[in-house]
């Protein structure tokens, strides 16, 4: 109980005794914008890259790939070396890394020197994506407040994703290649001394050493899996060994640590989180989300860009409705989250991003930029509002002391979400893509299997090919892939309503603890402790125990100190240890006797 105590202490004075927590938001958004824009600008610049290069085929897959391996494979390590040595700390080393890194990469002449600095990078969006999230979540410790808080960092991290292509666009046509990472070294060299100052520090437990086969257990397990996953999705055989090796080595060192952890007095992450539901489902909700959303993204893309015949810029302006609309879920989320709860708030989400993704099905190998900018802004707001609700319920259930590890547990999904849709997706597209190219007529059998690879194979092919055959491989490799887009947006919505159905597991209200850390110490507690049997059971659980929190007594969540002050006076053990949950509703928040009419 010290260690929890210990914690929220040291929370709190690093909170009074720091900046106003608004601006410490505006600097953590700044800083993730930057990783997120990285994630995504890449792309856009590959080509002018290649020629530039003109690395292998494989250096350029490293070249794409190292970031987002490296970045996905250490977030547990530096999010629970956050807990531990200082998240401020962390962040601030990301970011001298991170410029660094950007320099290196933007002066490159040399495929390898740019799959080291693409590395370099990764390591530093691995320092700088946790300590973000777990700062925020020490900063805001009311819910309601976080909630808001939250909005706008999910909100930040959609508008850089979906901002790196037009951006990178832009860049490229008007610069060389190496601008896209140039821009980098300004905002850092701004936001490095502003975080030094305006930044508090937090820690979590510090008891026992840090454990550090444990991290690198966690590191290299993630690091296979999330490779395998990759290659799968690039269209190696699942059961080829460069696929197959990497999936069950990372699974099985997974296992290892997990076990590790169990055993350990003092863990890297407390796995009691997991058995909470809520963590639980929030975990899965986003792995879900991520899945349809970078795998449906990577279509749209080569959709808008092979069929429709859209440059990079263009194509980044036509995804810009995505970006507002999930910016409007961002902003609304916290007033939605009070007023449906979590329940409903990802299982609608999910319901509607389904309905959008379904909506898309009437695209056709013409340009409809109507129905577009519809599916798009509905994807774009049910998605945003799904994830933002998961991530707000799983950091809820996680306490101050571990915030690094659940931060790094949430962004892991998310790497991990995003690398299956890649491989999921692209898998079922390519299925059904293939068979339509088998016979065409006039094309020899050589080059309908070199067309099958992918549409911009197809259309390579096709021009070589020329005359009536290069036409009749180009307007089948089309039609083929509108028809293998539709079948990919009903599998994935298919999937979507199946996050629908888990969200049920979620709370129905958004609870606010008056003391979050002693509310989550009691419910461990309670959770250890043996149930009694027999005629005892009632007299071991009198009403309006702390054992049981339905009956909990509720306080006015909005009175001064009731986030703080009250709860820092009930210790865990004391009669109000569980905290007194408050729904986060008018009813009740509002005082007796305020005079205002019951809704």
């Amino acid at each position: 109980m010290s260690r929890t105590n210990t914690a929220q202490g040291r929370t709190r004075s690093a909170v009074d005794g720091g900046a106003n927590r608004w601006v410490v938001l505006v600097v953590l958004c700044v800083s993730l914008l930057l990783v997120a824009l990285d994630a995504t600008i890449l792309h856009v610049a590959v080509p002018s890259l290649t020629e530039d290069l003109r690395p292998s085929s494989t250096a350029l897959l490293w070249i794409v790939d190292a970031y987002p391996l490296v970045c996905a494979s250490l977030l547990i390590l530096f999010g629970t070396l956050g807990d531990r040595v200082g998240r401020r700390r962390i962040l601030l080393l990301g970011y001298a890394l991170f410029g660094i890194a950007s320099a290196v990469a933007a002066l490159a002449t040399e495929p390898a020197v740019l799959i080291g600095a693409r590395a370099l990078l990764g390591v530093g969006g691995a320092m700088i994506m946790p300590a973000t999230l777990s700062i925020l979540r020490t900063v805001f410790p009311d819910r309601r407040e976080r909630a808001t808080a939250i909005g706008v960092w999910t909100a930040t991290a959609a508008i850089g994703a979906a901002t790196g292509p037009v951006l990178g666009g832009f860049l490229v046509e008007n610069y060389w290649w190496g601008s896209v990472f140039l821009i980098n070294i300004p905002l850092m060299a701004l936001i490095l001394p502003l975080g030094r100052r305006l930044l508090p520090e937090s820690k979590g437990a510090a008891d026992g050493p840090w454990d550090v086969l444990g991290a690198l257990m966690a590191a290299a397990g993630v690091l296979g899996c999330v490779l395998g996953v990759k290659r799968a999705g690039a269209g190696d055989p699942l059961l080829a060994l460069p696929t197959a090796g990497p999936l069950l080595l990372g699974a099985a060192l997974l296992v290892l640590f997990v076990r590790r952890q169990k055993r350990r007095p003092h863990p890297l992450i407390d796995l009691r989180l997991f058995s909470r539901a809520a963590f639980t489902t929030s975990v899965g909700c986003i792995v879900i989300g991520m899945l349809a959303l970078v795998g449906l993204e990577l279509i749209a893309v080569q959709y808008l860009q092979l069929v429709l015949g859209l440059s990079p810029l263009e194509t980044g302006l036509r995804l810009l409705p995505l970006t507002f609309a999930a910016m409007a879920a961002g902003a609304t989320g916290s007033y939605t989250l009070r007023r449906v709860g979590p329940r409903r708030m990802v299982g609608w989400g999910f319901v509607l991003t389904a309905a959008a993704v379904l909506l898309l099905t009437l695209m056709g190998q013409h340009d409809r930029p109507l129905l577009l900018t519809v599916g798009f802004v509905l994807l774009g707001f049910g998605l945003q509002t799904t994830l933002f609700s998961a991530y707000e319920s799983m950091l809820s259930e996680a306490p101050q002391h571990s915030a690094g590890g659940a931060a790094a547990i949430g962004e892991t999904s998310y790497q991990l979400g995003a690398g299956m849709g890649i491989a999921l997706l692209g898998s079922v597209m390519n299925a059904a893509y293939a068979p339509g190219l088998a016979s065409v007529p006039g094309v020899p059998a050589e080059a309908s299997r070199a067309a099958a690879n992918s549409l911009g194979e197809a259309y390579k092919v096709a021009d070589q090919l020329g005359g009536t055959a290069g036409e009749a491989l180009h307007q089948a490799a089309r039609h083929s892939f509108v028809t293998g887009l539709h079948v990919t947006l009903c599998v994935s919505a298919g999937l979507l309503l199946v996050g629908a159905l888990m969200a049920r597991r979620l709370p129905e209200i958004m609870e606010c603890p008056v003391d979050p850390e002693a509310a989550f110490d009691a419910r461990e507690a309670r959770r250890a402790r043996p149930a009694p049997e027999g005629p005892d059971r009632d007299a071991a659980e009198p009403a309006g125990s702390a054992g049981s929190p339905e009956t909990a007594p509720t306080a006015p969540a909005e009175l001064p100190g009731a986030s703080e002050g009250h709860g820092a006076a009930e210790r865990p053990g004391s009669p109000g240890a569980a905290g007194p949950r408050v729904p986060a509703t008018r009813e009740a928040i509002e005082p007796a006797g305020s005079g205002r009419p019951a809704h």
